[in-house]
């Protein structure tokens, strides 16, 4: 297939504005799956996707399309819409020339729509801006036509009207893609550079790395090399998904396609990546990506019925299969051996989570998120912790530095108070306001991480009555007046429960902290003290009463001395039972902290 007749292209969109069912559409009108094999959502396969009706993956397809008596191969890349799986996005969108940019005739113009735009131009892609759900009663195909204009700075005549459940306008669609978006670039008779966009695992072939060939051309039994680590395979199958895996002999410049090599060892293949042949390597690695920047951090502890072995393995062979998520080992003197796990946003550690469930049937025990901290050191040199506990002793740190986000926030315009009096109480600061239509505001916020990444969300939604959006960006770290406020269960500091955060809360947070700890943990035989404290200061105090047991029952009468006997017995009982009495700390109680208890609700 020459160049000049491929077609390499994203479809890119704010979470629910119809990017899967657009490329089911996509994969019917091309009859690429015959009408008996056919169901919804067909590139979500994970069952989790299913399910909840989102993408996590980015999933990859080949089409054949007839235009103008020439046959066209277009590689299709379906993304993720949330704000967490931005980097799923940014690795598709590096093996692509063009992309789609979907937006919902009833909703509009949203927070991540807006991002991922300013992302495939950063790629240097060619954007094609297509509104979608134009048979819905509630469409306004042209007002939204006019905020993709207004928003992202695309023509409005530009825009496509298309309706991907019924199919309306989908000819039209794919003759655009065609004879607007451009080719790619590449050199066939050139050294091999082919980029390693996306891996899985098999448990029969091994690493599965999806890949999509700038330069040269890669054949069955070629020997090849991973330019990152070194290391050598020979190919053993070369395919495209046409859905499904289908093997053909040659890749070759600006084709799309996946490569089976016996790759065995999980830590060999880096996604980014570049392979080469042995017999004529390249000169250079392709720029590949930036590498994730986690953004939340907790612990992974195994469960009631699970080795810390096989909650290791899962890790691993989760990590092969999503690169954005990290572990390493980590100790706790109530909960055992664990891992400290980063994630981009609580979305995805809710998906792994999930999966480790799901896909390994594991079950684990999980700690209160976290975000990283910077610290400077008394001889001004900079750590970055990721766990409260690793944080030293106050008199060996001048300043902590927090993690700041840049935050846009798409609501609509009856609802700016409540949103600016939220933005607020999590100590945002405000920079600027834009009218995107009559009825929807774009608000610009500057927020540290910590105060939005638990239920900032969800507490949007209910303000804005589910029209808010929220997309965010990492612009670097900002000293802030932080205490450490550890939470003491029975006298013993519980590392885990352990949270930074801003002084001027830190006393009523501690409040609530320890209101919910006496709701989650469990009455024992003697009087537990819950205890809030910022260094060596306690300032708040809950305790959780005893169960009693009326040892007097039986003394009928008689002199008052035989209760006080049975009465001193009972306490010194208790007092031997709290010395060895052991505290069993519920997975509700390390959610509990992070109920934010904004100050006025």
């Amino acid at each position: 297939m020459s160049l000049e007749r491929i077609r390499n292209f994203a479809i890119v969109a704010h979470i629910d504005h119809g990017k899967s069912t657009l490329a089911d559409r996509m994969i019917q009108f091309t009859g690429a799956v015959s009408d008996r094999q056919f169901h919804d959502q067909l590139l979500d396969d994970m069952e989790l996707e299913r399910e909840r009706g989102i993408t996590i993956k980015a999933s990859a397809i080949t089409l054949f399309y007839e235009h103008n008596g020439q046959r066209y191969e277009l590689n299709l890349i379906d993304t993720p819409g949330h704000v967490d799986f931005h980097y799923e996005v940014s690795r598709a969108l590096a093996s692509c020339e063009g992309a789609l940019l979907v937006v919902d005739a009833t909703q509009g113009v949203e927070a991540q729509t807006i991002a991922n735009a300013y992302l495939a131009v950063e790629n240097g892609l060619e954007i094609l801006p297509v509104v979608n759900k134009i048979d819905l009663p509630a469409a306004r195909p042209e007002i939204v036509a006019e905020e993709i204009e207004h928003a992202v700075g695309l023509p409005a005549e530009d825009v496509i009207m298309i309706s991907a459940k019924t199919g309306q306008g989908i000819d039209e669609l794919m003759q655009a893609i065609v004879e607007r978006l451009p080719e790619p670039k590449g050199d066939n008779n050139a050294a091999l550079q082919a980029l390693i966009f996306d891996s899985t695992y098999d448990d029969y072939r091994g690493v599965i790395c999806y890949i999509r060939v700038v330069n040269g051309r890669i054949s069955k039994g070629d020997k090849i090399q991973l330019m990152s680590s070194g290391q050598m395979y020979q190919v053993g199958e070369l395919g495209q998904f046409r859905p499904n895996m289908t093997p053909i002999e040659t890749l070759q410049a600006g084709q799309v396609g996946y490569l089976i090599a016996n790759i065995k060892n999980l830590g060999d293949v880096r996604v980014g990546d570049t392979i080469t042949l042995i017999s004529n390597p390249a000169s250079d690695k392709l720029p590949g990506y930036k590498p994730p920047l986690q953004m939340v951090f907790c612990d992974f502890y195994p469960g009631p019925d699970t080795e810390y072995l096989h909650l290791k393995q899962a890790l691993e062979k989760l990590q092969l299969n999503d690169s954005s998520f990290t572990f390493q080992p980590e100790n706790s003197e109530a909960l055992g051996f664990g891992f400290r796990c980063g994630f981009l946003g609580l979305l995805h550690l809710e998906i792994i989570q999930e999966r480790l469930e799901r896909e390994a049937g594991i079950t684990v025990v999980q700690t209160a998120p976290t975000v990283s901290y910077q610290v400077v050191l008394r001889d001004n040199s900079v750590i970055t912790i990721d766990s409260p506990a690793k944080l030293p002793d106050p008199s060996e740190y001048i300043e902590i530095r927090e993690p700041m986000v840049e935050c846009s926030l798409i609501v609509p315009a009856d609802c700016v108070g409540g949103v600016m009096k939220l933005s607020e109480q999590r100590r945002g600061q405000f920079k600027h306001s834009e009218y995107l239509s009559q009825n929807r505001v774009l608000l610009k916020y500057k927020f540290p991480l910590a105060e939005i990444i638990y239920d900032f969300y969800d507490r949007l939604k209910t303000i804005t009555r589910g029209y808010g959006t929220m997309d965010y960006d990492l612009i670097g770290y900002e000293p802030g007046n932080l205490v450490k406020l550890d939470i003491l269960v029975g006298g013993k500091k519980v590392d885990a429960l352990s949270v930074i955060m801003h002084r001027s809360v830190a006393e009523y947070r501690g409040r609530r902290i320890l209101q919910r700890l006496r709701q989650e943990i469990p009455r024992q035989m003697f009087e537990v003290a819950l205890q809030a404290a910022i260094g060596s200061r306690v300032i708040a105090r809950e305790t959780i009463r005893p169960l009693r047991k009326n040892v007097t029952a039986k003394c009928y009468g008689g002199d008052v001395t035989r209760k006080r006997k049975l009465l001193e017995k009972q306490k010194e009982g208790k007092k031997r039972l709290k010395q060895v009495g052991k505290i069993q700390i519920p997975q509700e109680a390390f959610i509990a902290v992070l109920d934010q208890g904004d100050a006025n609700g």
